[in-house]
């Protein structure tokens, strides 16, 4: 059956036609000749779909645009060159036939079914933009977006070639060609979404090069020196990623705690890698945070005192992401800061690190005076570092809810554990596994020092009572490795 006897009645109201142009393009996308006794082409139903095909694709590229993103008139273009084409295409196969009919065929079909698959690719995009979707899914995205893009056009081939019953080899030539000038031509239009994100060079304002050295200075001398006689805790943060707003807030939230309610004021100080707080906060560096090191290790009692440190950043195996552009910063390395904190002399230690891979960083500075607690294993991510989050998964799964609620540190981690582990199957995520190792020697000293912590956080009439518990929290070994605990719900 040839072109020229395709007959398209029109029906008498305009939302049967739109639903039928709706079946037309569902049976092109089966692969069915079908959709050409469905399809109705009028002018104003080749204008309906056009608009909404442009308005959905302007809306899956909104969703899938970084935050700060600009319209992008060249993706627009692109983007309408492919409609164009087909419409050139039905004038030209209308012209050959004969059958002036089929001028809007190929052009409402192919826009019919690229307003549905552009909605659905909306709907996968913004359950991913609120991490809704299994963690696995994320790496086959772009490839099922390509995979759509040239469904819609390659079905609509096949029908026709069918339909103008061409030779089995014909068919298979075209498809393949088709798919390929398609594939490369989405690759190469890849950099030119309809929103697109405005590179800017990173300028370092002249005030903030002087600034820097000045708020590093005033944030050592800051830090007070202990009570002799007195368990005193002291509190580094570090943020170490500067694109992403949730390691500053993390960080900042988490010194807040331990200041108001663990009584760190006088005592603690934070690193931060931030493009909006070059001016106000000190960077973080191998080179400040061992300045920090030093100057806490100079103000306490090795003996009697403790510090805390927290380090929150992007990671990936025995590396911790030190990035702040445009200063071409050295990643933070365990080996380096167990030789550090070594270096320096504090010797009792609690070293919270809320990254990927953070279980990584255990068999370095794992010690018998140290506590380490990690959000993840050493083969596994963590999740939450998003730039609408205030805190990570781990980080407020611990320090926003468990620390408040728990007078050890071991009955925090079991907790925050057990709310990451949730969270992470109703998200449907790999579990990220958070670690906590104990050494010997902290294992019997950690209760007296948590006592010293946590009291600080009770109302003063609840400050001469004794810890809920004065039992070891964990069974110490015989020898003198430190002990892993692997603790998860």
């Amino acid at each position: 059956m040839s072109l020229a006897s395709l007959k398209t009645i029109s029906l008498q109201r305009f939302s049967l036609n739109f639903a039928a142009n709706i079946f037309a393009a569902l049976w092109m996308l089966a692969g069915s000749t079908r959709a050409f006794g469905w399809v109705k082409p009028t002018f104003l139903q080749f204008l309906l779909f056009a608009i909404l095909a442009l308005a959905s694709n302007v809306l899956f590229s909104w969703l899938a645009a970084e935050s700060g993103s600009v319209f992008n008139s060249q993706g627009l273009i692109s983007y309408l060159i492919w409609p164009t084409i087909i419409v050139l295409a039905g004038i030209i196969l209308a012209r050959r036939s004969g059958n002036y009919a089929l001028v809007f065929v190929p052009a409402v079909l192919w826009l019919s079914a690229d307003t549905m698959l552009a909605l659905l690719q909306s709907i996968v995009q913004f359950l991913g933009s609120r991490g809704w979707l299994p963690e696995w899914s994320y790496s086959l995205l772009p490839g099922l977006f390509l995979l759509l893009f040239l469904w819609q056009t390659v079905s609509l081939l096949w029908i026709f070639s069918r339909r103008l019953r061409t030779p089995w080899w014909e068919r298979v030539l075209v498809l393949i060609g088709a798919a390929a000038l398609l594939t490369i031509w989405q690759k190469n239009v890849a950099d030119q979404p309809i929103f697109k994100l405005i590179p800017v060079q990173p300028v370092l304002e002249e005030t903030a090069l002087y600034r820097q050295p000045l708020l590093l200075k005033d944030a050592l001398k800051a830090v007070e020196p202990n009570i002799p006689g007195k368990t005193d805790w002291y509190f580094l943060g570090v943020a170490g990623y500067a694109d992403q707003d949730v390691f500053r807030s993390e960080i900042n939230q988490v010194r807040q705690l331990f200041d108001v309610r663990f009584g760190t004021s006088g005592r603690s100080m934070v690193l931060i890698n931030n493009k909006y707080s070059w001016s106000d906060e000190p960077i973080a560096t191998k080179t400040s945070i061992y300045q920090a090191l030093r100057r806490i290790g100079q103000q306490m009692n090795a003996d009697e005192d403790v510090l805390f440190l927290t380090l929150s950043s992007h990671g990936d195996r025995d590396i911790l992401v030190l990035e702040n552009q445009p200063i071409d910063m050295d990643n933070l390395d365990p080996t380096w800061l167990r030789e550090t904190l070594d270096k320096v002399g504090i010797r009792w230690r609690v070293i919270v690190v809320s990254a990927c891979y953070s279980g990584s960083f255990i068999d370095e500075l794992a010690s018998p005076t140290t506590v380490i607690i990690t959000a993840a294993s050493s083969d596994k991510m963590s999740f939450g570092c998003t730039n609408s989050a205030e805190m990570t998964y781990f980080g407020e799964a611990f320090f926003a809810e468990s620390l408040r609620d728990n007078t050890s540190f071991a009955a925090a981690f079991k907790a925050a554990s057990a709310r990451v582990h949730e969270r992470e199957s109703m998200m449907g995520f790999e579990p990220s596994e958070p670690q906590m190792v104990v050494g010997k020697l902290m294992q019997t000293a950690l209760p007296a020092f948590e006592q010293a912590l946590f009291i600080q956080g009770q109302a003063p009439s609840e400050q001469n009572l004794q810890p809920l518990s004065q039992s070891q929290p964990l069974t110490l070994s015989t020898d003198d490795a430190p002990v892993l605990v692997i603790q998860k719900p």
